[in-house]
């Protein structure tokens, strides 16, 4: 992973700029994999999706909302109001699937992917052939230092920490929940009570990241 200390002051950092951060890493020999994290509604998969869409061929995107547990089982469980907090993930089969993809020579691999419309993810759905030289994973916990999350980092080659104005990103995260059929005082209830535990751990695994980058916004 990337040395800690490779951080920019806390300005916003050009799109630019990280766009041929990635680009120097799709040209390392072999296969390298890129992290992005950062708490709920900071911007990872904008950045993620818009560094593969720039990188075309180069690149391939695998987010860790894939490895949502099955909403019935979050349901049986009493877990589905949590849906999002760490056990409610398979933080195991993430780990696996990325050292599946640190060996490009093991042929096509195809990870989940998570279908907002359902609520629930698709198997097999994102494949990722050999060549590929980048591969860019996006999700919560890429620095969590506890149970299987604590093997993920170190086979990330880096990781790059999302840093947003806590009232922006409440503020979209609030939107989100609204776009996917809350009103707005449910909305605000899910993002400020069982969504905040999780925003709060997150941050606190901000310093293991090799680079944090603020994207500004509004």
């Amino acid at each position: 992973m990337g040395v800690p200390g490779d951080r920019p002051p806390g300005q916003p950092v050009p799109i630019g700029h990280l766009l041929d951060r990635a680009r120097a890493l799709s040209s390392r020999p072999g296969r390298t994999i890129l992290g992005i994290t950062g708490p709920p509604a900071a911007g990872k998969t904008t950045l993620a999706a818009r560094l593969r869409d720039e990188l075309g061929s180069s690149a391939a995107y695998v987010p860790l909302d894939g490895f949502h547990l099955a909403h019935e089982l979050l349901v049986e469980s009493g877990r589905v109001e949590r849906k999002g907090a760490p056990d409610t993930f398979d933080a195991a089969g993430y780990v696996a699937l990325l050292r599946r993809l640190r060996d490009p020579g093991e042929g096509v691999v195809y990870a989940p992917r998570f279908d907002r419309g359902i609520e629930d993810s698709i198997a097999n759905a994102i494949p990722v052939p050999p060549g590929v030289p980048l591969v860019i994973t996006e999700g919560n916990y890429l620095l969590l230092r506890s149970g299987p999350w604590a093997h993920v980092s170190a086979l990330l080659d880096e990781v790059w920490y999302i840093d947003l104005a806590e009232d922006t990103r409440l503020r979209r995260l609030i939107g989100r929940h609204m776009e996917f059929g809350r009103d707005s005082h449910e909305a605000r209830e899910r993002a400020t009570g069982s969504d905040q535990p999780n925003a709060v751990l997150i941050e606190a695994s901000r310093d293991h990241a090799s680079l944090v980058v603020s994207l500004g916004g509004s």
